[in-house]
């Protein structure tokens, strides 16, 4: 089923949770609303079930107005952060609930239920409680119980909160698995940039109740439209520079640090144009790499170093500012030592440091 928001807004007194927020989600996607805690993102999806009704704007379903429809005339399923199982009651009663309600016939919903069951991998346990349940399983459970009504659009609410680290990895590869075998039109809330370009089609960033930039999760990553969409996404964090001057007349663009050291920028950054503009340069740590002695670069001098495997974390002192660069393993490092270092076209980004709109 195709979402689409137009111009929603949400306003509690003088307080605007969400932002004339317009948006249209394709049929049958993965899509997550992402953003720090408090940017409007529960809010949104509690105003897409029919729980919160809007102050302002429309909410399509298939181009049906269902903005003020309640919660059990839209057809949907939920999957809370609280998976509120009913404890007095088996795994198999708990999925077949919402068929109960509907007055469907016991045997048709029992069936019903198991089919389910072994789709999220929990046909083994139906005659359990929630009480003997892992967290994981509980997960499953509350979500075989929102796909059994065949909802036209599944809502989840951070559901892997309260799963150990372990888990929530597992949980996001099955949750993936699950939607991509029913193909419904899912909804995916959460506060964690690595969750969120791991399992979705495509991402809604928010800030304070705004949509900032909607698109494929390797979209946001290589093209922040903005300071906060490059700030968020990304692990390790992007590095921001402090504030430099920007020199375009040399053989190569040159970004000059207080401490007078020049960092040549990419050919791509030539014939721009930042007039008016107080340019600030953000590098993605696996932009840096060692350079020849030939290539034109920068020197820097290591700080500490973090083994990841084949690559490695090394601090490095560029200028006085601390960087994150992911570097070959392969070349042995240890603190002082003096580097070579170049960049390249990709990851490098200069925001406007007053607005942080993106500028190159």
């Amino acid at each position: 089923m195709k979402i689409t928001l137009r111009n929603v807004t949400k306003k509690y007194g003088a307080t605007v949770a969400v932002d004339d927020f317009s948006a249209s989600l394709p049929d049958g996607h993965l899509i997550c609303l992402l953003g720090p805690s408090g940017c409007g993102k529960s809010t949104l999806l509690n105003m897409l079930c029919g729980i919160v009704e809007p102050t302002a704007g429309q909410i399509l379903f298939d181009d049906e107005d269902v903005t003020k429809l309640p919660p059990d005339r839209r057809n949907i399923g939920m999957v809370f952060q609280n998976y509120a199982l009913y404890p007095h009651l088996t795994v198999l009663d708990n999925i077949a609930f919402p068929l109960e309600v509907q007055k469907v016939p016991r045997v048709e919903r029992r069936k019903k239920a198991e089919e389910i069951a072994a789709l999220v991998h929990v046909d083994t346990l139906l005659k359990r409680y929630p009480g003997e349940l892992s967290g994981g399983q509980q997960q499953r459970v509350a979500i075989a119980r929102a796909l059994i009504k065949n909802p036209r659009l599944l809502l989840m609410d951070e559901p892997l909160s309260n799963l150990d680290a372990r888990l929530r990895l597992e949980m996001r590869e099955e949750i993936r698995r699950i939607q991509q075998e029913t193909g419904v039109t899912t909804i995916f809330v959460t506060h964690d940039q690595e969750e969120a370009m791991s399992i979705s089609d495509s991402i809604l960033l928010m800030k304070d109740g705004t949509l900032v930039q909607t698109s494929t999760c390797q979209e946001l990553y290589e093209n922040p439209n903005s300071q906060f969409v490059a700030d968020f996404i990304g692990n390790p964090p992007i590095n921001v520079f402090p504030q430099g001057t920007l020199d375009t007349n040399k053989n190569h663009p040159v970004y000059k640090l207080s401490s007078g050291v020049e960092i040549p920028l990419p050919l791509n950054f030539e014939n721009l144009s930042f007039e008016g503009k107080n340019p600030r340069l953000s590098i993605r740590a696996e932009s840096f790499v060692f350079a020849d002695d030939s290539e034109e670069g920068f020197e820097a001098s290591v700080c500490r170093i973090s083994l990841l495997g084949k690559e490695q974390i090394v601090y490095a002192d560029i200028g006085g500012f601390e960087a994150r660069t992911l570097l070959d393993s392969e070349m042995p490092l240890k603190k002082g030592d003096r580097i070579h270092l170049r960049l390249k076209k990709k990851g490098v980004f200069l925001f406007d440091s007053e607005t942080g709109e993106r500028l190159a």
